[in-house]
């Protein structure tokens, strides 16, 4: 961070600063595990009978839901773990699903079982895939129709098109590919005591590309506030790449000083080690990320030579039916703002869909 900050008398038109567990500090949480849930031996093996019988079930994975997948046990302490992730401190990790021992089908049987406690699955991507294979397909950012997660570079911090963001890590990498977590609610206090007038920036409706994953009738891009207040609630939806490639559309206009300013502001505060929260997931190990108060991160890596050993997580965009409310803007990312039926990936023609494998 830089030693110079700069002040502004408080805005009182600004929304008031956030003061509930979503605004923490990834120091106070580092010495702490409570964050981290552990499966007990009875937890798995429910999860491994429920998966068993689903797999050798006629069921359409597609439109499974709980009841296809019966955790007795565990299916009321996810609840109460999802519970602190809409409501509490935004994220949860879930150590660990004995991977080692199954194929990766049966794990993302599992995880898609799992899912489904939570809320409904949403489509990823303009091909519908409710399973997401978050791996290096030797893609670049520059290309205008990739998305980051099908490459190895940094991440960098920023938000999904759903409720909440799941993982399942099946295998890390040689080196890198850490987890990095920040409260939106942090940086949204930290400008408003250092720069209300940057805040008040991010307050106002800015254009993000959609990376040629456009709905009927849609312009390829949605313009929506960075920082949202609505109901009580602040909400944030962010992805600075492509904040900056919308630029390339007809109409809209490049990004003016104070929104660079503000945006520059924002990513120092994301990047900041007294913010953030930095983390290694391992196989076996399941993230759960309240995309409306939580950005997320991944370093860049440098993954094994050999097929199999190469860095695999696998991913859930899912719609709690307990979510919270959002603003009606939202309604041209998310496509809807009825909580259980919003967010995804929808384009003309797609279909949900689940491959196993990452080759698209």
């Amino acid at each position: 961070m830089s030693s110079v900050i700069h002040s502004l008398p408080p805005d009182t038109t600004l929304p008031p600063e956030i003061g509930d567990a979503s605004a923490w500090y990834g120091p106070d949480l580092r010495g702490r595990t409570d964050w981290i849930a552990h499966l007990s031996e009875a937890e798995i093996a429910e999860v491994e009978s429920a998966s068993s019988e689903l797999a050798k079930s006629s069921v359409d994975l597609t439109s499974i839901d709980a009841r296809d997948f019966p955790l007795p046990t565990l299916g009321p302490r996810l609840q109460s773990l999802l519970e602190e992730v809409l409501s509490g401190r935004g994220f949860v990790l879930i150590r660990a699903l004995p991977i080692e021992r199954w194929t990766t089908r049966e794990a993302a049987i599992a995880f898609l079982g799992i899912g489904v406690h939570l809320g409904r699955l949403r489509m990823q991507n303009a091909a519908g895939h409710l399973l997401g294979h978050v791996k290096d397909l030797g893609r670049s950012s520059t290309d205008p129709h990739a998305r980051i997660y099908q490459t190895r570079e940094r991440q960098t911090h920023h938000t999904d098109s759903c409720d909440v963001v799941a993982l399942l890590c099946l295998r890390a990498a040689k080196s890198g590919g850490l987890s990095n977590l920040v409260s939106s609610a942090t940086i949204f206090n930290e400008l408003h005591r250092r720069r209300p007038d940057l805040l008040r920036a991010l307050l106002d409706r800015i254009e993000t590309d959609r990376r040629g994953e456009v709905p009927e009738g849609g312009k390829p891009y949605f313009s929506i506030p960075v920082f949202n207040w609505h109901e009580g609630l602040l909400s944030a939806i962010y992805q600075r790449q492509y904040i900056e490639s919308a630029r390339r559309f007809p109409g809209v206009a490049p990004l003016s000083a104070l929104q660079i300013e503000a945006l520059n502001l924002f990513d120092e505060l994301a990047n900041d080690p007294s913010l953030n929260l930095m983390m290694e997931l391992q196989p076996g190990d399941m993230q759960f990320v309240h995309n409306h108060t939580i950005l997320h991160d991944r370093t860049a890596f440098e993954d094994f030579v050999e097929p199999e050993r190469k860095r695999h997580l696998l991913r859930l965009w899912v719609a709690p039916p307990n979510a919270r409310p959002l603003p009606e803007i939202y309604a041209e990312r998310f496509g809807s703002i009825t909580p259980g039926d919003r967010g995804g990936i929808t384009v003309e023609g797609s279909r949900a869909t689940i491959l196993f494998d990452a080759t698209s």
